[in-house]
């Protein structure tokens, strides 16, 4: 594995090196030790799988706060999607930054969010299917999402009406939230 830090502190891109022969590949997608030597979390405690059925859905922009933030290992195994860490954490030196990577079944490079961001991400084909790991557990009264669109941020989606949910539409401005 490769690991190439973002502008983001944290923030990484993973390259993966498949090693092929005639009967396809192997490759390793995470290693506890490599990971704690780069300073990211290691000890993955829930692992989740999205799939989205149409072009341009977009999930997020997702976090848990309150001492249930959580690391993110992002890996697209199935489409192409744009992938969005999106930095919230106060004291940072790139808070209200984000970083976009496009992941794809084919160029094995993973995506790694550090705690304290903020995730999402839009599909660029049908059918995607999108793995991650997640370094804590799942805590619904910690759950917490701005808007996808918010001018705060003024993330550079490739797209101005994607598809999204209900409730990812209903998170509020950042500024409203600090307000």
């Amino acid at each position: 594995m490769i690991f190439e830090e973002t502008p983001i502190k944290g923030c990484y891109v993973i390259r993966l090196q498949p090693q092929k022969d005639a009967r396809g590949f192997f490759m390793r997608t995470f290693c506890s030790r490599e990971f704690t030597d780069h300073g990211l979390d290691s000890e993955m405690v829930q692992s989740n799988l999205s799939g989205c059925n149409q072009k341009h859905t977009l999930r997020g922009m997702h976090y848990q706060a309150n001492g249930s933030e959580e690391g993110k290992l992002v890996r697209c195994v199935r489409g192409r999607i744009l992938d969005v860490c999106l930095d919230i954490r106060r004291d940072s030196k790139t808070f209200g930054q984000y970083q976009m990577i496009e992941l794809t079944e084919f160029n094995n490079a993973m995506f790694y969010l550090p705690r304290g961001t903020a995730h999402g991400f839009l599909t660029l084909d049908n059918n995607c299917d999108v793995f991650y790991q997640i370094s804590n557990y799942y805590d619904p009264k910690n759950e917490f999402g701005i808007r996808w669109d918010d001018p705060f941020f003024a993330i550079d989606w490739p797209i101005t009406d994607p598809i999204v949910s209900d409730r990812d539409n209903s998170f509020p401005g950042f500024r409203k939230k600090i307000n």
